[in-house]
């Protein structure tokens, strides 16, 4: 339990916020103090547990009992650092504010909803977090599954509100509850990506973009749509529509937002990389993408022995941002330019395969001709070079008029 003078503060504190329908003081009443990441097992029994605290409120003949009694016991759970209980009790400030929202009018809890929101969402994180430090299993992810559901809630509550949707307008007891939708949107793609469920993505993006809301939240709500879309493009091999979502997710993000920077380019240089557009060495710099400087060396140059070591140092990296396998058809283009290398070197359209082969044994990876010509017709397959290869002479005979079309790679 909590002393009496923070549960009286607490109460004072939401009763008037409410009375005043003041939308900001609301949000901060439901505002819970900062969450930690459990660092070792806490030995508690975790589980849901019954309300401990049975404090009346009611404004406006409105009952806001199971929110302030479920504030309460977060906090209370909160100063005993256990997290799978400040779960439960966020999950059933949640479910009460839900209700509360769709009896209320208009859109003057939307702020206090966003709050909830984005608590309850790192409540089941570090819930889950907890459960498999207690237990020693793998995270299965079970709060965060039943996270998804309150917040899959309030999106059908402030989507499907009847009020007409003013972009600007602001927050009041007439206004749309739809200005609310972009924020938990956000919230539920970044849920959706770490549980990887990425097909649940879709089922956001054609309501929202039917109605435009994706077009009219507050800028840092649109930058983070555009960077989730963005990799929902990418993952679906649509890298054109990937490229134009995080460059306008790049070219809004906030000055100051140097991390969120760096995350939308981790996806974008990726991206470029594959559409044969280099970054700059200053670029990679300032934002310490290290990572991908012998990608890019590798890739200006043809040297395959640089772009190869450069992507398997830093696999792990890739794979778990989940741009591993874009990052190896980028192969292509180095295969490319080593070739047009050699082009420029021997200086003739008719180029004998040995000379091809020697660059790949120069570069420390000897192959022999049937690999040559296997990368060579893929090449020319893909139209990355303009010319046919005759087996019989193992002959690469390139086209007299742009045979390395760039056109091509930036496409």
């Amino acid at each position: 339990m909590l002393p009496s003078s923070t549960i009286n503060s607490i109460k004072s504190n939401l009763g008037n916020a409410i009375s005043a329908k003041n939308p900001q003081a609301v949000a901060n009443s439901v505002e819970l103090p900062p969450l930690y990441r459990p660092a070792k097992p806490s030995g508690g029994s975790g589980g849901s547990q019954a309300t401990s605290h049975g404090e009346q409120l009611k404004v406006d003949g409105a009952d806001w009992s199971p929110v302030l009694n479920a504030i309460l016991d977060c906090h209370a759970a909160i100063s005993s650092n256990n997290s799978e209980q400040t779960y439960e009790a966020q999950a059933a400030l949640h479910s009460a504010l839900n209700h509360l929202l769709g009896s209320s009018k208009g859109n003057w809890l939307v702020p206090a909803l966003h709050v909830v929101c984005r608590n309850t969402h790192r409540a089941a994180v570090l819930a889950d977090e907890a459960v498999s430090l207690n237990s020693g299993k793998r995270n299965d992810h079970a709060k965060l599954q039943n996270a998804v559901t309150l917040l899959q809630a309030s999106y059908s509550k402030t989507l499907n509100d009847r009020t007409d949707f003013k972009p600007g307008e602001p927050l009041s007891e007439e206004g749309s509850k739809k200005v609310g939708v972009l924020y938990i949107v956000n919230q539920l793609f970044s849920m959706y990506f770490q549980l990887n469920t990425l097909r649940l993505c879709k089922n956001l993006l054609k309501p929202v973009e039917s109605r435009g809301i994706h077009q009219s939240g507050t800028m840092g709500e649109m930058v983070t749509y555009r960077y989730y879309v963005g990799r929902l493009n990418m993952f679906e091999d649509q890298y054109e529509l990937a490229e134009e979502n995080f460059d306008y997710a790049l070219k809004h993000c906030h000055r100051s937002a140097v991390g969120n920077k760096k995350r939308i380019l981790n996806y974008l240089v990726p991206v470029k990389l594959l559409r044969g557009r280099l970054p700059t060495s200053r670029l990679l710099e300032k934002y310490s993408l290290h990572e991908f400087v012998p990608l890019m060396n590798g890739m200006r140059t043809g040297n395959l022995i640089e772009f190869t070591n450069g992507l398997m140092k830093n696999q792990d990296i890739f794979i778990r941002r989940g741009t591993y396998l874009l990052l190896e058809k980028c192969k292509m283009i180095c295969y490319r330019n080593l070739f047009k290398r050699v082009y420029m070197i021997i200086g003739k359209e008719q180029i004998n395969l040995e000379y091809i082969a020697k660059s790949f044994k120069w570069l420390g990876m000897p192959i022999d001709l049937d690999e040559v010509e296997c990368i060579l017709a893929n090449l020319i397959y893909k139209q990355y070079i303009r010319g046919y290869l005759s087996h019989a002479k193992r002959v690469l005979v390139l086209s007299k008029k742009d045979p390395f079309p760039a056109s091509k790679v930036i496409k």
